[in-house]
């Protein structure tokens, strides 16, 4: 599935397992079927059945999935540690080869490999109020190549995060959003790959006054990222990008999904 279709079908969709189904399959399609969902630093009242804190949603291998709770491993997986400082996606592997790694770190990507999970990348998701989640694919394929699928899988994070949110959310929480022309303008450029000094050109005013429409329309959007921002009003149909795929699509994906 091309990363529009996948935007285009989370954005029907209607149901948290369906929408999950939706990311494994698509995750899948790029090698990297095994996917886990987490909260790390706070805990999120709505979850998939039988998935303990601090995972929201995932698919593991069952048996690692017991031994991993069984031994608490949380407490010490590098990537539910170490998320924090990071604001881009990052490969398990470069965790590994890093020596500031204590040992029961390594026993967890050691013990999680030999489960199955030969390779894996894990994009940080941040919230409102501090909240920071994170999304982890993983491949059973020894030689998977994470570094080639890392946009796309980026991209398929950040949106399943934003629908999921929005999913979650009781509706009598929901507010109204409304964006004005000229914010609406800015973010579709935004989708399209332009800068914001390019989109300055394009709609001849400056770029200081495209920059303030764009922060204008991500404080509506409740997020820092104009990644974030561009999918949420996708989302909630204020902007629409007709036939958005390939280059135009990944140019705006490759920051961080905040």
């Amino acid at each position: 599935m091309d990363l529009f279709s996948f935007i285009d079908c989370a954005n029907r969709t209607q149901s948290l397992s369906d929408l999950f189904d939706l990311l494994v399959g698509s995750a899948a399609d790029e090698g990297f079927g095994q996917v886990a969902y987490g909260a790390l630093n706070y805990e999120e009242t709505v979850r998939l059945p039988d998935h303990p804190m601090p995972a929201i949603a995932l698919n593991f291998p069952l048996d690692w999935r017991k031994h991993y709770f069984e031994r608490k491993y949380h407490e010490i997986d590098p990537v539910v540690r170490r998320t924090a400082f990071h604001s881009r996606p990052f490969l398990w592997d470069q965790l590994l080869e890093r020596r500031q790694l204590q040992d029961g770190e390594r026993l967890v990507l050691h013990e999680g490999r030999e489960a199955g999970l030969k390779h894996g990348v894990s994009v940080p998701l941040f919230g409102p109020s501090g909240r920071i989640s994170v999304l982890s694919f993983a491949s059973s394929f020894e030689d998977a190549d994470p570094v080639r699928h890392l946009k796309h899988l980026h991209a398929m994070a950040c949106q399943f995060h934003v629908a999921f949110g929005e999913l979650a959310r009781p509706a009598a929480g929901k507010k109204a959003i409304e964006l004005s022309q000229r914010e609406r303008e800015c973010l579709k450029w935004t989708a399209e790959g332009k800068s914001s000094w390019d989109i300055g050109i394009i709609l001849k005013i400056s770029e200081n006054t495209i920059n303030f429409h764009i922060k204008k329309a991500m404080r509506k959007l409740g997020t820092n990222s104009r990644t974030v921002a561009v999918v949420r009003a996708i989302r909630l149909g204020l902007i629409e990008i007709p036939g958005l795929a390939g280059p135009s699509m990944s140019a705006w994906i490759d920051t961080p999904c905040v």
